[in-house]
């Protein structure tokens, strides 16, 4: 990945990220948050998660987004839009939760919500074409947290699992 968006080709890419390698029943990722419980973390994830939207942006002519649909659809258009027309390589990271979250995946929307409001997952875009109108090429998009990020975090096992087991 990291290889399609230093090439400076014209390419769009959607991640969606759930944190763990969920092809593989779970196991712990570079996506995997600190903290969370998943195979091969039964501890809990002792680093913090690698930021792929960050890593991408370094490279200065690449257009990202992070989105979560359910919490703000206009944004998730906008910034599917914005990466549609722009001339380089784009990428957008989706929230995508995941029966390893540990909850009822019928109430996925609204912990997508959730985990906007407390500030667990921010929205933003980074467009490269906007410095070259003199403006700030980032966006945030999200409001300030008005959810306190332990009560998202623990609604849901992989967080729950650790507190615990060791408070």
């Amino acid at each position: 990945l990291d290889h399609v968006l230093a090439s400076g080709r014209n390419v769009n890419v959607l991640v969606l990220d759930t944190g763990v390698y969920s092809n593989t029943g779970g196991q712990m990722s570079k996506a995997t948050p600190r903290g969370a419980v998943a195979k091969f973390a039964a501890a809990g994830k002792s680093q913090p998660k690698k930021d792929l939207g960050l890593m991408a942006m370094m490279y200065g002519n690449v257009y990202v987004a992070q989105v979560a649909m359910a919490a703000n659809m206009t944004q998730t258009l906008k910034a599917f839009q914005e990466a549609e027309a722009y001339d380089g390589p784009s990428i957008i990271i989706a929230y995508s939760p995941c029966i390893a979250h540990g909850f009822d995946l019928t109430k996925s929307a609204d912990v997508v919500k959730n985990a906007v409001e407390s500030g667990f997952w921010p929205l933003y875009r980074y467009n490269p074409l906007n410095a070259a109108e003199g403006k700030h090429p980032l966006n945030l998009d999200s409001r300030a947290p008005k959810v306190d990020v332990a009560d998202f975090m623990y609604k849901q096992n992989r967080f729950r699992m650790l507190r615990q087991a060791d408070p």
